[in-house]
């Protein structure tokens, strides 16, 4: 079953240019797919137009096979959640705990049931140690993650990550990766959408999207798309470091068709 179908999608800031041109593509329940491209691609914009939060300017959005409009877009935008860029852009509350609890509020969930599901999410992405800490105290990683849990604690069946690795460190970086790949494993029933310029982040996901100038260039496997080197080069894209590092091993007589670094590490050892 399709949990979202986008058709002929097209959208432009000035009604001149297009920004998003005629994309079209579906994605399944439980699916996990990013959406890679350069700066300037359409990548954030085509997630605000699957949200609601730009109006297309011609094509359709599917959402369980039912087609979205203005009149039902709130079923849309209830079911939904967008975890942007900036996580300082995102924090309202006090505390880490006031902030994942902020959407319950909104919605008028029950606030004697409300603090067991806080506990619950700030542990699925690691943060119960930190619900009474100021959000302003902690790193941009642990920021990140408390936006992730503010957005999972909606029970949200498609979730939207826009950028969310691109402002931190290494280590920030690394740590909400982790969260993603087991938020993926653990919620077989979530729809996972991962925007990203970072191509090694894309290798997490079950299907790649390629965007340039607002269109659909590839789509496939990681395997396959982050592996088509001229193509990525002529977007100014690089291949994943752990293709990168296999082309060079396949040169020296060492077969690999790993898919991450463990992998690598295993055949190299494994050829001694």
């Amino acid at each position: 079953m399709n949990k979202l179908e986008i058709k002929n999608l097209s959208f432009s800031y000035d009604n001149k240019s297009l920004v998003i041109d005629d994309i079209s593509f579906k994605v399944r329940k439980g699916q996990f797919i990013s959406i890679i491209g350069h700066n300037g691609s359409g990548k954030s914009t085509l997630a605000k137009l699957i949200v609601g939060l730009l109006d297309k300017k011609s094509g359709q959005i599917f959402f369980d096979d039912e087609e979205i409009t203005k009149k039902n877009m709130t079923k849309l935008q209830t079911k939904t959640a967008l975890v942007f860029q900036n996580p300082d852009n995102q924090f309202i509350g006090s505390t880490v705990e006031d902030d994942i609890a902020f959407g319950l509020e909104n919605r008028n969930f029950p606030p004697h049931l409300m603090q067991k599901e806080i506990e619950r999410f700030a542990d699925e992405v690691g943060m119960s140690d930190y619900l009474k800490k100021e959000p302003s105290n902690l790193s941009g990683g642990q920021k990140q993650r408390v936006a992730i849990a503010g957005a999972l604690i909606l029970r949200p069946e498609i979730l939207i990550l826009d950028e969310a690795t691109s402002m931190l460190d290494p280590k920030g970086k690394s740590t909400v990766r982790k969260v993603i790949s087991r938020i993926h494993r653990e919620n077989k029933d979530l729809t996972l959408i991962l925007i990203t310029h970072d191509i090694d982040e894309a290798l997490l996901s079950d299907e790649v999207l390629v965007l340039s100038r607002g269109k659909l260039v590839k789509k496939g496997p990681p395997r396959e798309v982050l592996r088509d080197e001229k193509m990525l080069h002529s977007l100014r894209l690089e291949m994943p470091f752990v293709y990168r590092f296999e082309k060079e091993l396949n040169k020296i007589g060492i077969k690999s068709q790993a898919q991450n670094i463990d992998q690598l590490v295993e055949d190299i050892w494994a050829s001694r």
